[in-house]
């Protein structure tokens, strides 16, 4: 039985390494690759941040609230993130096949959890309930900075999915704690 487990998991990296090839391969094309590193780099908080500051403006006393409150979520998400980073200790999927190409820069060394995509699911969700005017903005905006960890070669799938389940996870708790 564990062997199976081994094996199981051993093809699982496999195709999941086979699928960061194909996605980064996408990156290729300089035009390509430069709208996913401007994704991502906006992704780091600058459009996140830009929709936050429009909160006290449209939602008027209660946008303070709902800003204070998105960014006491987020930095509890970092701690979190921070945390899982330092005890996973997964490499990046450039570092690991050479076959990628790191596509962007990264702002530490291991990959597991995608903060990018913690933090895009947990902004979409949260701003989603305080400003459902821009949910569909959040939300594409928010599949494109995931899209982009993996074919720039700074995620692996699996990374991405563990950042979106955290993400959303800490969101809802959030808001069913303190909305």
């Amino acid at each position: 039985m564990q062997m199976n487990i081994h094996y199981l998991m051993h093809r699982a990296d496999l195709l999941e390494r086979r699928l960061c090839i194909y996605m980064n391969y996408i990156s290729r094309p300089l035009l390509v690759r430069n709208f996913f590193r401007l994704v991502s780099r906006l992704g780091d908080g600058v459009f996140w941040y830009a929709l936050i500051l429009l909160l006290p403006y449209l939602n008027h006393d209660q946008g303070f609230y709902q800003a204070g409150h998105i960014i006491l979520t987020a930095i509890l998400a970092l701690l979190l993130y921070k945390s899982l980073k330092n005890r996973m200790v997964r490499e990046r999927p450039f570092i690991n096949c050479e076959i990628i190409q790191q596509a962007a820069p990264v702002l530490d060394y291991y990959s597991f959890p995608s903060g990018h995509t913690l933090h895009a699911f947990l902004f979409s969700i949260m701003l989603s309930y305080y400003l459902p005017q821009i949910t569909v903005l959040a939300w594409i905006f928010t599949g494109l900075v995931a899209l982009s960890r993996v074919v720039l070669g700074l995620h692996y799938p699996t990374d991405v999915f563990a950042g979106a389940l955290l993400g959303s996870t800490l969101s809802l708790l959030s808001l069913i704690l303190l909305a």
